[in-house]
């Protein structure tokens, strides 16, 4: 099973932020490492929704956003590791909207929020084959890693 280790401090930023936009769904980038099979988390950056949509339903980052992101990451010596939203009033488990838009590869952490409370949080993986996602395991170690 594959692992994301996240320090508490960006995991309470990122059910900040669902928190924050709901009842519209938040987004944003995970930068950081992946060994293996354990990917750390050392930076996050929240992305405003720009889908088009139903916000409450989709989000959307921006492909000019998503670049910026691999630049940040790339400058600091690291790579876009995952992507993380929410699902306001819904469960933390990928919906097909998100398996049709997911890449393999990286993790996608999910909120879900009852209200503006968070209910729970899951991270998923793209299966190689695209065809479902795997649950990965959330370690909230304290990360000391240099950068």
């Amino acid at each position: 099973m594959n692992r994301l280790l996240i320090s508490p401090r960006h995991l309470q930023t990122v059910e900040r932020h669902a928190a924050m936009t709901a009842p519209e769904e938040c987004c944003g980038v995970l930068i950081g490492r992946s060994i293996q099979e354990t990917t750390m988390v050392e930076r996050v950056l929240l992305v405003g929704n720009t889908s088009p949509e139903d916000r409450q339903n989709r989000y959307q980052i921006p492909p000019e956003t998503v670049l910026a992101a691999h630049k940040e990451a790339r400058a600091l010596g690291l790579e876009v590791v995952g992507y993380y939203h929410s699902h306001p009033d819904g469960p933390a488990r990928p919906s097909e909207a998100d398996r049709e838009n997911a890449w393999p590869g990286v993790s996608y952490l999910i909120v879900s929020l009852k209200g503006r409370q968070v209910a729970e949080t899951r991270s998923w993986r793209l299966a190689a084959d695209s065809t479902g996602f795997e649950e990965e395991e959330i370690d909230q170690a304290a990360l000391r890693i240099a950068v």
